[in-house]
């Protein structure tokens, strides 16, 4: 059933973006069918049954628009067995540094949504309030080793007793593997019409280290799916 559920999750979920435009749907059908940690965090049901969201650099929304429509066919009677059911978003709140990027998002899912807010802000300086679920996927290594402990510190402040924190870096210990990503990341930064930034990267190791002196509890977990990165996702917990 999973070869067939997929290019129709795949529909379900970039539908919305063809109201963004000929660019932000082709770019959020791209990513959702090639990247494979969108597939990977429904299937191994990283996230809790329900949750309030929260997404630091979301882009367009395309993670939002994944958990949508993965909960609207879960519901509707057309989900693997062999996966564990989706999470029930009980706000979507993104922010997002680009401009256009909030403009496809509002255009893609409405400016009235009822669940989905998406707004221009800088993770750095805006107010992460109360939420159970934080994500950043593939941004933490935009900003400066100073910021990036002083955002997951208010991340930790944002999440409940079990809440979730998950995050995908470049392992800056993973060789030629790591110069890769770097490469690609470069590559697609500028294809969404973004100066080419300085990257502040870190080994898994120190990655773990930082989280874990926050108080997180930490599982690593490869995300790559066979491709020559040194991508990992970082499953961030507090303590129950």
């Amino acid at each position: 059933m999973t070869s067939r559920f997929l290019p129709t999750l795949l529909d379900e979920a970039s539908r919305p973006f063809r109201n963004g435009g000929h660019f932000a749907y082709h770019y959020a059908r791209g990513k959702l069918s090639s990247d494979c940690i969108f597939r990977e965090l429904l299937k191994r049901g990283v996230f809790p049954a329900e949750a309030r969201f929260l997404d630091l650099g979301c882009g367009q929304g395309s993670l939002f628009g994944w958990l949508l429509a993965a909960r609207r066919l879960h519901d509707n009677g057309h989900w693997p067995n062999d996966w564990a059911p989706p999470p029930k978003p009980l706000e979507l709140r993104g922010y997002e540094l680009m401009h256009k990027d909030v403009e496809r998002a509002a255009r893609a899912f409405g400016r009235d949504h009822p669940v989905v807010s998406i707004r221009q802000g800088d993770m750095c300086q805006v107010d992460f309030g109360q939420t159970d679920v934080v994500t950043i996927l593939d941004a933490l290594h935009y900003i400066d080793f100073a910021h990036q402990k002083d955002v997951i510190k208010r991340i930790r402040a944002a999440l409940p007793a079990g809440g979730l924190f998950l995050t995908r870096v470049g392992d800056a210990g993973g060789g030629l593997r790591y110069h890769i990503c770097n490469w690609v990341d470069h590559a697609v930064t500028f294809t969404r019409g973004h100066r080419l930034p300085k990257l502040y990267c870190r080994k898994v190791a120190e990655w773990c280290e930082l989280l874990r002196s926050v108080g997180f509890q930490v599982e690593t977990m490869p995300m790559s799916a066979g491709k020559p990165f040194a991508n990992i996702m970082l499953i961030c917990r507090v303590p129950s």
